[in-house]
């Protein structure tokens, strides 16, 4: 668990990986997206307040051969997964408004669902400049 330490009061927590080496199967099953964007929100303690959507994508230029992206809106933010199965490739952001976010978890479940053989994550304090009372 990580608490993103700001000045003051900040209004939440982004977790980014951009995941390589993932295995293929694991880029191409939309189902298998959709699957761990319905359970993945309860894991990390966020509260789904839409159904994931899914959709493949077909490629538009070179850096992008298409894939499948997904998005699931929670009561805290959201969970977004775009994946280039061409080239072994996963972008996830997982933003929160809460104070605390479980990257660990994060981390060790997305290395897991699609076999990473390596990654790259941040995590960034996000508005740590956010008012602590309403200005208006």
């Amino acid at each position: 668990m990580i608490n993103v330490e700001a000045e003051g009061i900040q209004f939440g927590i982004h977790f980014i990986l951009d995941g390589y080496g993932a295995a293929k199967e694991t880029l191409t099953s939309s189902s298998d997206l959709q699957d761990l964007l319905e359970r993945l929100p309860a894991e990390v303690g966020m509260h789904t307040i839409h159904d994931p959507v899914v959709v493949e994508v077909g490629p538009n230029n070179k850096k992008d051969p298409g894939g499948i992206s997904g998005f699931v809106m929670v009561a805290e933010s959201h969970i977004a997964i775009h994946t280039f199965p061409n080239r072994g490739f996963v972008s996830i952001d997982v933003y929160t408004c809460n104070d605390t976010l479980p990257t660990d978890i994060l981390q060790q479940r997305f290395t897991e669902h699609f076999k990473l053989q390596n990654a790259d994550v941040q995590v960034i304090a996000r508005g740590t400049k956010y008012p602590e009372h309403d200005i208006y």
